[in-house]
């Protein structure tokens, strides 16, 4: 038997898709969240700034036989193909392959995925290989070999609910959700302390947020935090890793 429970007032604030409005022609912003889905500036170099280089990519590739970046909030699909286009031009390990794994409670639709990142012809092939791999109905657990060594993973549903049950470890992060003043259970203390625990040890995190109360949860989750200068004017962004032995403060 199932059993059933009220539905709380969190849940049902919560939006059950995406409704996307578009500012400045291919500029996708999220009417539920308020906010848009990428740096209004430059979103790709954004992601070269913060996620590459806050990680340390990609010179760690140099001699990772097997590279795992997890992510929360696929959003457009913008920082996959980014690292992608960076991971076919890297220094590697022949035979290296790079897993991506992205939680995402909101697929887009292909269309608004191709219209997105048509702004960008440095990742042009990149998102015409992801379109065409994209499924119509994103939902559960979708794994597109996109190449011989680029594996992309989502997670479709909740972010704390696929962390948690996730069987694996991430050699990196991407904490990419909205704005967290927009959506603070993506930066909450339980998802935090999730992504510590399967963060494999010396392994990083980066995310353009700097909020207090982002930089404690990571902190109480067990990383060690550094605070570097953000792109495009912004004044800093968080990067941090975990050590090899390092508790949790209460």
């Amino acid at each position: 038997m199932i059993e059933s429970r009220p539905t709380t007032a969190a849940e049902a604030a919560i939006p059950q898709n995406q409704t996307l409005d578009w500012h400045t022609g291919d500029m996708p912003y999220s009417v539920e969240f308020d906010d848009h889905f990428y740096c209004r500036t430059d979103g790709r170099l954004e992601c070269d700034h913060v996620f590459l280089s806050g990680n340390g990519l990609p010179e760690r590739w140099r001699e990772a036989q097997v590279f795992s970046i997890g992510e929360l909030g696929f959003g457009t699909g913008l920082n996959f193909c980014e690292t992608w286009r960076h991971w076919q031009n890297a220094e590697k390990p022949v035979g290296g392959h790079l897993a991506f794994t992205s939680f995402e409670r909101f697929p887009l639709q292909a269309p608004d995925i191709t219209r997105a990142l048509s702004a960008w012809p440095e990742i042009a092939d990149e998102r015409d290989a992801l379109v065409a791999a994209w499924s119509a109905a994103p939902a559960g657990t979708v794994r597109l070999d996109l190449a011989s060594d680029v594996t992309l993973t989502i997670v479709c549903g909740p972010a704390i609910e696929g962390v948690t049950t996730y069987a694996g470890t991430f050699d990196a992060w991407y904490l990419d959700g909205f704005a967290p003043s927009r959506n603070p259970d993506m930066w909450s203390q339980a998802l935090m302390a999730a992504v510590h625990d399967v963060t494999a040890p010396g392994g990083t995190f980066a995310t353009y947020a700097a909020a207090g109360f982002v930089r404690r949860n990571l902190q109480a989750a067990g990383f060690a935090i550094e605070r570097r200068k953000g792109f495009a004017g912004k004044r800093e962004m968080l990067c941090g890793t975990k050590p090899a032995e390092r508790p949790r403060t209460p």
